[in-house]
């Protein structure tokens, strides 16, 4: 099994990096932001060293699929409250991972669960919604340059001999 966990040839994309200045403040789109071991993402408002928390990914075909659960065409990334959406990996493969994004490493610590925000961000249903949808949060190992376009990829040891 543990072998298994390991393998993991598919190859993320990060779409959106952001970041929210104050805490229940507006989000804002960022180009790039810069990962650091002491508090997460540079101009983040979430600012603890040995948090769990510090950065904050939602897979972009959960998006979809909440958006379908609602009823709806497409939902609003920012909306989620998250700090960066990745694509084309599955990110809870990654809890309890070391994983890398762009020049940073981070380690997967576990769900990032919906918050009651969300029924007020998508209406009635949007918690639930989100429910298993939620995310992943990390911590940062290494810090390091986070940037739209960026690889996602899992850090698998090297074998040996």
């Amino acid at each position: 099994m543990k072998e298994l966990f390991k393998t993991m040839p598919q190859v993320g994309k990060v779409e959106l990096v952001t970041i929210r200045t104050e805490r229940k403040g507006a989000v804002k789109v960022v180009e790039q932001a810069m990962a650091k071991t002491e508090h997460g993402l540079e101009g983040d408002h979430y600012k603890k060293s040995t948090g769990k928390r510090q950065v904050t990914l939602i897979q972009g075909e959960h998006l979809d699929a909440i958006a379908s659960i609602l009823g709806k065409e497409s939902i609003d990334p920012l909306l989620t409250r998250r700090n960066i959406v990745v694509r084309g990996i599955n990110i809870h493969a990654l809890k309890e991972q070391q994983f890398q994004i762009g020049e940073a490493i981070l380690e997967g610590t576990g769900d990032c669960h919906p918050c009651s925000r969300m029924e007020q961000n998508f209406g009635p249903g949007g918690y639930n919604a989100m429910r298993g949808h939620g995310g992943l949060t990390t911590r940062v190992i290494k810090s390091g340059l986070i940037k739209t376009g960026d690889e996602v990829k899992l850090i698998v040891e090297a074998k040996a001999e």
